[in-house]
């Protein structure tokens, strides 16, 4: 009994690990890099009919050229267009989308090396982020472990046993922030 709740108690903090590792990756793939991708703008949200939507649900996004993003609304009204054009000016893109009455087109210039630091300093946050939600997921099961431990379902041996076993998780997944992290700051800096 006691093996199989450790296991459980492990297993759960494993997930939410690499559930914090998966939204940091998306994250970052929403940090433009001076090259067009539906990443930067699927995610938005937008005034719909009174209700919040994110632009992927409204359009569909393609990239015809590396540095201009086509967005097509589904729902050809005026009314959608204009939702989508004030989403991404109060975004923090920094486009100025082209509205032809059919259709949205995102021309991203070329990245100044200040902007490109100042995105550099936005992934490190978005990854310190990601490491504290690993950190808090490790801290939640071993919480759970001690209580386990208290209430007599597992001995002290268990618990260090387990305790290890998540230390060496959190390195794990703070490591695969880390490692995804400095291929966006190699990104970031030499495209």
């Amino acid at each position: 009994m006691a093996g199989t709740l450790l296991d459980i108690a492990i297993e759960d903090c494993r997930e939410r690990m690499t559930r914090a590792v998966e939204h940091t990756k998306a994250e970052f793939a929403a940090i433009r890099t001076g090259r067009a991708a539906p990443a930067l703008v699927e995610k938005l949200k937008v005034e719909y009919y009174g209700a919040e939507v994110p632009l992927q649900q409204l359009a569909g996004l393609h990239v015809p050229e590396a540095r201009v993003l086509v967005i097509t609304p589904y729902d050809k009204g005026p009314a959608v267009l204009k939702a989508v054009e004030k989403a991404i000016l109060s975004s923090d893109l920094g486009v100025t989308p082209n509205n032809d009455g059919s259709l949205i087109r995102l021309v991203f210039p070329v990245l100044t090396e200040e902007r490109r630091k100042d995105l550099v300093k936005v992934a490190h946050h978005k990854a310190e982020e990601g490491r504290v939600a690993v950190r808090g997921a490790r801290r939640g099961a071993r919480k759970d472990l001690e209580g386990l431990e208290r209430d007599g379902e597992i001995s002290s041996d268990e618990l260090d046993r387990a305790e290890k076993e998540l230390e060496k998780l959190t390195h794990e997944h703070v490591g695969e922030i880390d490692r995804v992290l400095a291929h966006k700051e190699q990104e970031l800096l030499n495209d």
